[in-house]
């Protein structure tokens, strides 16, 4: 992930999200430090896992955790306590089957609406208020119904009207379009 530090200001957490569904909260003044341009712990993971997102918080917003099997969990930040550097968090998402794992993970915000990207290249968005939040650690919701010829969801994000995305196909081709253009859909 990058991080603009000229945004110190409107966050004071990085938030973490790993693929085996943990999160972690720290306050971003621990990674202030002489010593960061070699290089600083900024999250232990365990075996197996991976970092999937880091994002700038301001420890008052709702996250967004999407599963590759469509699953979907909304809880509020304040359901993390701020941890240091050297932690590896605590369990944000609990997923499906060890088949599954985290693929998104977004704040969110006034007038977004989440994206969901399937690995046929289906997409469609939906509302967050669509969303109800819960409390950190559960399967969450279905946010995307997946089928054999849809296959998983590789990615989930928020947008805003007017937004533009490209999609990039392990092909190597790329198609850029208006997120108006891709259907807003409910939750299932």
């Amino acid at each position: 992930a990058v991080i603009d530090t000229r945004t110190y200001e409107d966050g004071s957490f990085l938030f973490f999200a790993t693929k085996n569904g943990h999160v972690k909260k720290t306050r971003m003044q621990e990674y202030d430090s002489p010593l960061a341009r070699n290089g600083l712990i900024a999250i232990n993971l365990q075996q197996g896992d991976e970092l999937v997102r880091v994002i700038q918080t301001n420890g008052e917003n709702d996250i967004f955790l999407v599963s590759k099997g469509g699953m979907t969990i909304r809880f509020a930040e304040s359901d993390v306590r701020a941890m240091g550097r050297a932690t590896a968090g605590v369990r944000g998402m609990k997923l499906k089957n060890a088949d599954d794992a985290v693929v998104g993970a977004a704040v969110a915000q006034d007038g977004e609406v989440m994206l969901f990207v399937s690995s046929s290249g289906h997409g469609k968005r939906t509302k967050l208020d669509a969303f109800n939040r819960q409390g950190r650690g559960g399967q969450g919701v279905r946010g995307m119904r997946l089928n054999a010829a849809r296959g998983q969801v590789v990615s989930a994000f928020t947008v805003v009207p007017g937004d533009e995305v490209l999609v990039f196909s392990s092909a190597g081709n790329i198609v850029r379009i208006p997120v108006d253009e891709i259907s807003e859909q409910g939750r299932d």
